[in-house]
């Protein structure tokens, strides 16, 4: 067997984020992409860049730490002499005004949330970043600290309504810094601003786009499987799905196999709806491996829901290198891994705490039989859809809701039993069904519901019962990374409860998950 690698970048130049442990720190590498410009994040105590990537420009973020506190983290040596573009937010900010000689203080006056921007003439090549027009501007701030000296060589471009500094560019170097954040939406020039230090500091093309993608993660997987043949792992859910359509175009059907794995974890009626659909991808090789006895063997008795994550990880391998073992031309597995799996798994290089292991993250062993082929590992789950439509899948495969690895697992809280996976397929298909026929399936990006580990009393004509509970959870999202609650309607939510409390047997009560992420994740597990 040969050690785990993963697959590498699908571009190789644009702009890095070092990521100081701010909770927007994915939004600014997601507004870039969305702008059209590649970036990823790493972590900024690295004490080296990335190997084969080339830097066009540099976003420090913010981040919770005070640059006059010991133990704070560090600017890195090797950003100021690489000479590109540079831009601070927030903490990122405070970092170039101490590396260049100006004085961070705590502020007298914490500001969070809007606050009024006026901007001031200023010099220097990233004065463009600041034009004067308008006038004032609504910002987002989330600081503690603020600028109480600026360098010498810094201009002030922007200050709020308390004299806060707000913008500062270098007089000669395409160098700039915020005490706001652009990333966040509520910074109404926020966009633009990034878009302008792209294009006109960086002078990036804005070529990062759907068949910019296509055809840049053709040639990566060509150049990575070569000859070899692809056993694809599918789910019958989005990423999976046009990581097989994407390896077919790459490779032709000869060179890839699907393997879906019916763990009895799945949706109901999951796997015949999975086998007719991937059919539509023109795939030649579908195999079906029946695994629910044994992944209902190894969860017996588990609770803890990172053990759940990583015993149906590595079964999921196990499945698939056995039946690989039988198919000696296989050389490869190729996975649906998105780089927000990746992020909170920890695995990404950006320093961030494990959040949950997702289960081609961290079930995978140290050592494969295959090598690995994630075309998708740098990608958000928008730019997945966006790669699937320009393959020319079909709308009801690409706007599905997305579903977790691990399956029902995650969303039973407690034992993991035939009889509560049962019972949670019901109640989950009647909430789908529901939503789909009132036209409301596309207002939550995710909407699922949960079995927990809670009885409570009811009446269910003249008898009494003691039954179980389930939670409905429906989230609006771009890409999981950030989550709101989905507005629907409560006569329907409901109709919803009634209905399942009437039709499955167990159940005498039904909640509403009223939660964001953060502070909660998507899943309750």
């Amino acid at each position: 067997m040969s050690p785990v690698t993963h697959t590498t970048r699908p571009q190789h130049n644009g702009i890095l984020v070092l990521d100081y442990g701010s909770q927007y720190t994915l939004l600014i590498v997601r507004r870039l992409r969305e702008i059209g410009i590649y970036s990823e994040v790493i972590d900024g105590r690295e004490s080296q860049p990335p190997a084969g990537f080339q830097i066009d420009g540099i976003i420090l973020s913010g981040g919770p730490d005070s640059v006059y506190e010991d133990g704070s983290r560090p600017l890195p040596k090797w950003v100021l002499p690489l000479n590109v573009p540079i831009l601070g937010i927030c903490y990122g900010m405070q970092l170039l005004v101490e590396q260049a000689g100006g004085h961070v203080r705590a502020a007298t006056k914490r500001e969070y949330g809007h606050a009024v921007m006026h901007a001031k003439k200023s010099s220097g090549p990233a004065a463009c970043l600041f034009p004067p027009t308008p006038v004032k501007q609504t910002v987002w701030m989330s600081h503690g600290d603020d600028i109480a000296k600026i360098p010498d060589e810094f201009d002030i471009s922007g200050e709020t309504d308390d004299h806060v500094v707000a913008a500062i560019t270098h007089k000669i170097k395409p160098i700039a810094a915020l005490q706001y954040h652009p990333e966040v939406a509520h910074s109404e020039q926020g966009l633009e601003l990034l878009k302008t230090f792209a294009t006109k500091l960086c002078h990036l093309a804005l070529s990062w786009d759907g068949k910019s993608r296509v055809d840049s993660l053709c040639k990566h997987i060509r150049d990575v499987v070569g000859d070899g043949h692809v056993l694809v792992a599918c789910s019958g859910g989005v990423d999976s799905t046009v990581t097989a359509a994407l390896l077919l175009k790459a490779l032709g059907p000869d060179q890839v196999t699907a393997v879906f794995c019916d763990t009895g974890l799945l949706r109901k009626h999951e796997v015949e709806w999975v086998s007719e659909r991937l059919k539509v991808l023109g795939l030649r090789h579908l195999e079906i491996l029946r695994s629910s006895a044994l992944f209902f063997e190894r969860l017996k008795g588990v609770t803890e829901p990172e053990q759940k994550r990583k015993i149906i990880g590595g079964l999921f391998i196990e499945e698939f290198e056995r039946y690989a073992k039988k198919h000696p031309e296989f050389t490869h597995l190729g996975q649906g891994t998105l780089y927000p799996d990746v992020i909170e798994s920890a695995g990404h290089g950006a320093g961030s705490k494990v959040i949950k292991s997702h289960h081609n993250v961290g079930g995978l062993p140290d050592r494969l039989a295959l090598k690995l082929v994630e075309p998708f590992r740098w990608l958000f789950k928008d730019e997945v859809r966006t790669i699937g439509l320009e393959l020319g899948l079909p709308e009801e495969l690409i706007q599905r809701h997305p579903f977790p690895g691990p399956g029902l697992a995650v969303r039973i809280i407690g034992d993991v039993t035939p009889e509560r996976v049962a019972m949670l397929q019901e109640a989950d298909h009647i909430f789908i069904s529901a939503l789909r026929e009132h036209g409301l399936y596309h207002v939550p990006w995710q909407a699922f519901a949960v079995l927990l580990p809670v009885k409570s009393v009811g009446v269910m004509g003249d008898n009494r019962t003691y039954q179980q509970t389930i939670a409905l959870r429906a989230v609006t999202s771009s890409d999981g990374m950030t989550a709101g609650v989905a507005d629907l309607p409560l006569s329907f939510l409901t109709r919803v409860s009634d209905m399942i409390v009437r039709r499955v047997q167990g159940i005498n009560r039904v909640v509403f998950d009223i939660t964001t992420k953060p502070p909660a994740t998507i899943e309750w597990e």
